[in-house]
């Protein structure tokens, strides 16, 4: 009989796949979206009884695990979310060691991600999924005092090793001619920066910082991205690698909106970051000054309305890995002056 059930599992999975993978496959010529926390693309509710069948299985695993062709379940395995698959691992010695492959991890991690497959990573899967998705921020690490609010957008990728970095709402993109930063952003507001980690980005918003000096709260709005292996690093963990003023720029004039953005240059001016110059769908209503952001396969970026200011102060961070090392993590932050 429990043969007959996985048969039938197999069968039932397959269907599910071929009509994700074709409406996945549609959406992803263009994906763009607004703050929302990842989301993994899970068995429907409608096929509730495929996830009673794997109930019977897992319940009579204890008989004979070894008869479960391990084939069938790392098939299986790739329509569950992290939390699932973990508590599949526990439930036996078998079981973990199918769960546990780094190729399910892997399948996990870029689905949820919507990203494609970054090459060679420095650490396993599994520890490189659960840094993403268990809400870890960087704050949380150190100057836990300043975690006050903060948003996940999404990820996204760095194919090139330049960033071009924005603060300005524009459909036509200037590109900076100056080599000296400060230079960029006094003549557009704009920069690139060099020697980017290429991979995969997590990106998100931070807002209402806490200055302990003042006992306030700071009206500072920030866009962080950092490379999905940068809490698993020691030289971040220990501290050795911070965040390092890299330019700045001040608006003294009133401004709409506190905007930021971060594209791989490479992909500055294709289609698939197309959305995010398209401002007008995606930064809300004049009177909604809850944070907005998009993000595309190679660019992020993050609005918040503001109201009655006499203009901003722009800064830009970065964090290396060493001190001649790559970029891990970029930092946009606009304070009302």
């Amino acid at each position: 009989m429990i043969w007959r059930v996985a048969s039938y599992i197999y069968q039932e999975i397959s269907n599910v796949l071929l009509s994700k993978s074709i409406e996945r496959m549609r959406k992803r010529l263009k994906r763009t979206k607004g703050i929302c926390s990842c989301s993994s693309p899970l068995i429907n509710c409608k096929n509730f009884t495929i996830l009673n069948c794997l109930k019977l299985i897992i319940s009579h695993s204890y008989i004979y695990p070894k008869r479960y062709e391990q084939d069938l379940w790392t098939y299986i395995a790739r329509f569950l979310d992290g939390r699932s698959l973990v508590m599949l691992g526990t439930t036996n010695k078998w079981f973990n060691s199918v769960i546990m492959q780094n190729c399910i991890w892997k399948f996990t991690c870029l689905r949820d991600l919507q990203v494609p497959d970054p090459g060679h990573v420095a650490f396993s899967w599994s520890k490189l999924y659960a840094s993403v998705v268990d809400g870890s921020h960087s704050f949380i690490f150190r100057q836990q005092e300043k975690h006050i609010d903060w948003m996940r957008i999404g990820a996204f990728s760095f194919d090139s090793e330049i960033a071009f970095l924005s603060q300005r709402m524009s459909a036509s993109v200037k590109i900076p001619k100056q080599e000296n930063i400060d230079d960029m952003l006094q003549s557009c507001g704009s920069c690139l920066l060099r020697k980017i980690k290429t991979g995969i980005w997590i990106a998100g918003t931070i807002y209402n910082l806490f200055d302990a000096q003042y006992v306030t709260k700071k009206n500072v709005k920030m866009l962080d991205a950092r490379h999905i292996e940068l809490f698993l690093n020691q030289g971040f963990q220990d501290g050795s690698w911070d965040y390092e003023l890299v330019g700045s720029h001040e608006i003294k004039k009133k401004v709409r909106g506190a905007y930021g953005a971060i594209f791989d240059f490479k992909y500055l001016t294709s289609k698939s970051t197309a959305g995010i110059f398209d401002y007008k769908s995606w930064i809300g209503q004049p009177n909604d000054f809850q944070p907005k952001a998009i993000i595309a396969l190679h660019a992020v970026a993050v609005n918040t309305n503001l109201q009655e200011n006499q203009g901003v102060l722009i800064k830009y961070h970065t964090m290396r890995a060493g001190a001649e090392g790559e970029i891990v993590s970029i930092r946009i932050s606009q304070q009302l002056l």
